[in-house]
């Protein structure tokens, strides 16, 4: 055995052993138990960085650990290939998205092998590949068949400079994501999935996810946005044609519905055009929808600003008080909920009430409260509480919380209107106006219309030696040889394609399915492969994916078995979304943030390296290359070896913490591996070739029985520890207690029992620590005598007999309060007990020489003594 840990020569060893034994490549085994463990894939981007080696770290450790206790472990890796960032990055380096994509993907894939990540890579996929996209084509030709897809022209969030569709959580104050230039409302051509066909299943279904996070779960459940309430259609007074003769709204406040005094429309509502032309404030209100058109439309933007709106010219009647409402156009109206149409109740609605006052509109009060009446000409605020109607014809003097029903029955009597359920869940736009991504199936001809592809064309091959054009917008549409093509229905030779490419949220819907039997050419997957292997057991990921990856994720699942394709409704069985890894910013006066080589840290003063100037610690937060509080992992690679990388990273918090960045806990952990190593060395010519004590527990005493008894108590701890908590870092904690212990032992110890539990212990540390610190343990196993890799060996079991504990502490009350305490022989009876906590001097001085009533001692923990 060598006497130093060589980290380089050890991790290349048992990297290359591993690849060339396949270890981790595994297939289907009726009968055999699975696990299907799974990290959100990566977008190649050329490097890994911290937030990557700790997501995938975590996810190793679950596997070998798994693999240790006899599970049938999937644990592949691939790559969310397609979409916008590849592009960017192509046009920021100059480069074409496919070489810039498949060259980030060779350099990252040997990146992830040097971590040692126990990946079946001959399950590895990219999504830009053909024989991957061509499936999701084949997916989307069963939808529209079905008519679960369509096309229809929408407001879309727009940017200029992407020069692509963007969904509202890609849409930050305004601004876009990647890009960071401003957003605006587009109206385009677009082919929709219709998700909200299982608004209600999907909702439903998050209450039956028991392994998922509450805020997961919270999140999902808010963006699908249950409502109930009712519809109810105002008549528009002079409609602009016979298809628009009424304005239907949602409303949870049916209630309310006599103090509506005005409507207000969404920009984007098609409705907005047609009653303001010819109207005098028709170019008013065209200037409005092109302002608000700019701004960010999400909801908690809309929220932030002024209210603020056009009056169209046009009116509606309310079809139960017949007041004739003014409409406006208002930027606090969104079409993504309900109708995209507000009934305005201004004295009960506080934005309502704040458009009225600005512009003048009239408030009436239906409800207020019991024994007090509301002045609108001193109201303050709009009233939103409980009380009694007025103002409402029939239904004055009627509690407003069952007016709700009453007025909802009356309106479907009535034909105004009903009981309705919405959802703030709106359709899967899922068309992109970029290059980098997979082609929609589709065919326009002049004489057809829209024709599907058909099935035996499959694939569509996006040509990949097409160069961006300029500002990144897509060679598409003017490519002859792609564009023009056969209408498959009638052979028409002037027939077009669809130049759209598909949101790479597509691709990523499905992938962990196509994991199952990835060589799979006859259909979408192996039904049978798929069938054992799914649904995945555990699923990790960033909790910025906790919304639109996942829901459109659930909704691909059902789907499929919709189809018939699967039997199973949700994908993740479990989900832990990890914390991000966090360091603190640094900055120069003169240089700006500054990476942590350009610092020279003092003490207490840092120093820019750069200028020597005196910098500014700022607060711990997300790594990011912006700010450059970055670490580079093959820095510490190169330093440390992975193992100590994948130490820190598990070491340093709980998975769903936030991880702070620290030098010193790298150092920490490089240096208790070193322990261990040395550990090892001073023993193995003593414990080499004998086997590990597994006999009688009595057969040990002192500082051996001690260590034994501690060793099964690691095993149970760090067990439970990975099982049911996922808490790594107390698991190390713990077996760096006993390494601790352990290297209380000497060798001079007579014991014959000493080799042999020392044995005993070493190997149950190193069978702990190798699903954590793969390579290391892998090593000091060989050196150890075995002649089989590590994974293979089961996981520790421990001896229940061992956990007893040999002595008891007792707590000792007088009249209820804590006064001493006390170690007796764990087989004390309660008389022993008794007598032991009555001479105790400390429990005397409280007893004072008073007689004692009575003594009770509580299973074995606790005794009083009542005086």
């Amino acid at each position: 055995m060598e006497e130093r840990y060589d980290p380089k020569t050890v991790e290349s060893k048992w990297q290359i052993c591993w690849d060339e034994n396949k270890l981790f490549n595994v297939k289907e085994e009726p009968g055999r138990a699975k696990y299907y463990l799974l990290e959100m894939f990566p977008y190649p981007s050329g490097n890994i960085h911290m937030g990557h080696v700790r997501n995938y770290t975590i996810g190793d450790v679950i596997a070998r650990y798994k693999r240790m206790q006899g599970f049938n472990v999937l644990h592949p890796m691939g790559w969310d290939a397609f979409g916008m960032p590849a592009e960017n990055a192509a046009i920021a380096n100059k480069t074409h998205p496919a070489q810039w994509t498949y060259n980030n993907i060779k350099s990252m894939r040997s990146q992830l092998k040097r971590i040692g990540f126990s990946y079946d890579w001959d399950r590895e996929i990219a999504t830009c590949r053909p024989e991957y996209y061509r499936w999701e084509q084949w997916l989307f030709l069963k939808l529209y068949q079905k008519g679960m897809v369509y096309r229809k022209e929408s407001f879309v969030n727009w940017c200029d400079t992407c020069l692509t569709v963007l969904a509202n959580e890609q849409v930050e104050a305004g601004m876009c994501w990647r890009c960071g230039k401003q957003v605006q409302q587009k109206k385009l051509r677009q082919w929709f999935f219709r998700i909200t066909d299982y608004a209600e299943d999907l909702l439903l279904y998050c209450d039956k996810l028991p392994g998922w996070p509450d805020k997961v779960i919270t999140m999902q459940k808010n963006w699908i946005g249950k409502s109930i309430g009712a519809e109810i259609r105002f008549t528009i007074e002079n409609p602009p044609d016979n298809e628009d003769k009424f304005i239907s709204v949602f409303t949870t406040r049916q209630d309310t519905v006599f103090g509506a005094t005005f409507m207000c429309l969404a920009p984007e509502h098609p409705l907005v055009t047609k009653l303001s032309k010819g109207m005098p404030h028709e170019n008013k209100v065209k200037e409005f929808v092109e302002r608000i058109s700019m701004q960010d439309r999400s909801n908690r933007a809309v929220e932030d600003y002024e209210k603020e709106g056009e009056f169209t010219g046009a009116y509606c009647i309310n079809p139960l008080s017949n007041r004739r409402m003014p409409i406006y156009t208002a930027n606090f109206a969104l079409m993504e909920y309900g109708t995209g149409a507000v009934m305005s109740v201004p004295a009960h609605d506080q934005r309502d009430f704040d458009f009225a006052k600005k512009y003048g509109l009239d408030i009436v009060v239906v409800v207020k409260p019991v024994n007090e009446a509301l002045d609108v000409s001193t109201m303050a605020e709009a009233f939103t509480g409980q009380g009694i109607m007025i103002n409402s014809g029939r239904f004055d003097g009627m509690e407003n919380k069952k007016a709700i029903e009453e007025i909802a029955s009356f309106l479907e009597q009535k034909g105004f209107g009903g009981r309705t359920v919405s959802f703030r869940l709106r359709d899967w736009g899922i068309s992109r106006q970029r290059y980098w991504g997979a082609p929609i199936p589709i065919v326009y001809c002049s004489k057809c219309g829209i024709v599907p592809v058909p099935e035996e064309d499959l694939p569509i091959v996006l040509p990949e030696n097409a160069d961006l054009l300029e500002g990144g917008k897509s060679p598409l549409p003017t490519l002859d040889y792609f564009v023009k093509t056969k209408c498959p229905k009638c052979g028409n030779s002037g027939a077009k394609r669809e130049t759209d490419t598909m949101d790479t949220f597509v691709e990523s819907s499905w992938y962990f399915e196509r994991y199952c039997s990835p060589g799979c050419d006859t259909e979408m997957f192996d039904k049978k492969a798929v069938n054992y292997w799914m649904p995945v057991d555990q699923y990790i990921g960033g909790v910025e994916h906790a919304i639109l990856h996942l829901l459109y994720s659930r909704y691909f699942t059902r789907v499929l078995k919709d189809l018939g394709l699967i039997d199973y409704k949700e994908p993740f069985t479990r989900m832990l979304t990890q914390g991000m890894v966090c360091k603190e910013t640094v900055s120069c006066p003169d240089h700006g943030f500054l990476l942590p080589d350009d610092v020279e840290i003092g003490d207490p003063d840092w120093f820019c390296k750069k200028c020597g100037k005196k910098v500014v610690v700022g607060r711990v937060e997300k790594m990011s290359k912006s700010k450059k509080n970055v670490i580079d992992p093959n820095i510490l690679l190169d330093k440390y070896g992975a193992d100590v990388t994948r130490l820190f990273c598990l070491f340093a918090a709980p998975p769903e913490r936030d991880l702070e960045w620290s030098n010193q806990g790298v150092e920490g952990g490089y240096r208790f591996l070193n322990r261990v190593w040395n550990l090892a060395v001073k023993w193995m010519g003593v414990i080499k070739d004998v086997g590990p004590f597994d006999g009688n527990i009595g057969e040990l005493d002192g500082t051996l029985r001690d260590l034994y008894k501690k060793t099964h108590q690691t095993i149970k701890k760090v067990t439970i520890d990975i099982e049911k908590r996922f808490h790594f870092n107390t698991a190390i904690s713990a077996v760096m207690e006993l390494v601790n212990v352990m290297y209380g032992i000497g060798h001079e110890e007579k014991d014959s029992n000493t080799a042999r539990v020392m044995r005993f212990s070493m190997e149950s540390v190193i069978l702990l620590l190798s699903p954590i610190v793969p390579h290391f343990t892998e090593e000091l196993w060989e050196v150890m005598g075995h002649r089989s890799s590590i994974i293979l060996s089961s996981w520790p079991t421990f001896r229940e007999d061992a956990l007893l504990k040999d002595e008891l502490e007792i707590v000792v009350q007088v009249n209820g309060k804590l006064r001493s305490r006390f170690n007796i022989n764990a087989d004390a009876d309660n008389d022993n007990i008794k007598k032991v906590a009555l001479s105790d001097e400390r429990a005397k001085k409280f007893i004072n020489g008073k007689p004692v009533k009575r003594v009770i001692v509580v299973k074995k923990k606790l005794v009083n003594i009542v005086v």
